[in-house]
């Protein structure tokens, strides 16, 4: 059976390590430990890595086409390996939820996500399994924007770094066993 996991965020050297890009780090941090190497893929406006987890295909993506519009990516994707909405595992930031903490769910709305907007948009549903990583609210008087599109501190890293690696444990354990809703917090 073959999955495509999806990491959302931006192309380019001025979104590297923004919290926008949480999605991206993941997924560099699962091709690192699967031995992976990413290609990009005019086809598919990503840059794509292929590996098996288990008896089970991966493939990796980055969508080059900006967060708003990350839904053409994954359109063009599962069209072409012929995965259902269901098997397409969507990795995204999420400011509702505090930093350091990981939430799975099968379903839902985009949740003011741009990104997940788009892709339920162009799947045509919103039953597809995303893994939430939490990246804080903003502060107050910074906008939305500014927020997501701002790098995170030594410190922030720390936390993230610890919660990449068990987002790398729990998207390897969802294709080998299932996807279960869950939430993970560890400060």
């Amino acid at each position: 059976m073959t999955f495509i996991l999806v990491g959302l965020g931006n192309p380019g050297n001025e979104y590297e390590r923004t919290r926008h890009n949480t999605g991206y780090l993941v997924l560099e941090a699962l091709a690192k430990k699967l031995n992976a190497s990413f290609k990009g893929r005019d086809e598919f406006q990503a840059e794509v890595a292929e590996a098996n987890i288990g008896e089970h295909k991966a493939i990796l993506a980055k969508p080059w086409t900006y967060m708003n519009a990350s839904g053409r990516s994954v359109q063009a994707l599962a069209h072409f390996y012929k995965v259902k909405p269901d098997h397409v595992i969507v990795i995204s930031d999420d400011v509702s939820l505090p930093l350091g903490t990981l939430r799975v769910r099968t379903e839902g709305s985009a949740g003011g996500h741009n990104g997940l907007k788009s892709i339920i948009v162009n799947l045509g549903t919103d039953a597809f399994p995303r893994v939430k990583i939490g990246v804080d609210a903003q502060p107050e008087n910074v906008p939305l924007e500014a927020w997501v599109l701002s790098r995170f501190s030594k410190d922030e890293m720390k936390i993230l770094n610890e919660v990449i690696e068990q987002a790398v444990e729990v998207l390897q354990g969802m294709i080998k066993h299932g996807i279960k809703v869950t939430t993970v917090k560890e400060l």
